[in-house]
């Protein structure tokens, strides 16, 4: 395996595992802004602390290696419901997009570090 693919693979998905680690923190502590964003997309604030429970075990899925692949389904099922909660309010492009970019980040960063899935898709480099 490359070296710099390696490396980019890495970078792409330590920024996504650093967004989702945030997010789901802060679910746990539900501060003023999530308690509001909550509110504004009608999610009863008492499943901040359980979405972020899900949304951290997503991510420890993701970071081992073996369970990399479940992980980003995962983590993309995850990513889907918040696309749909902000569709559902009629948000702006911005937040409708930002989860499908998160998504992009976990997939583009197992895609270049992870043979397996190279070669699921059929482009395995020797």
């Amino acid at each position: 395996m490359s070296s710099k693919r390696l490396w980019a693979g890495n970078i792409l998905s330590g920024l996504g595992v650093l967004f989702m680690l945030m997010d789901g923190a802060t679910h746990l502590m539900a501060p003023a802004p999530v308690a509001e964003a909550f509110n504004r997309l009608a999610i009863p604030l008492s499943l901040a602390v359980p979405l972020g429970i899900i949304e951290l075990l997503c991510v420890a899925v993701y970071v081992f290696p073996r369970t990399s692949i479940l992980g980003a389904v995962l983590l993309t099922g995850y990513l889907g419901g918040a696309v749909a909660s902000h569709v559902r309010v009629g948000d702006p492009v911005f937040p409708v997009v930002f989860p499908v970019l998160i998504g992009v980040l976990f997939w583009g960063g197992l895609y270049l570090r992870d043979d397996r899935l190279r070669t699921l898709i059929g482009r395995k480099e020797k």
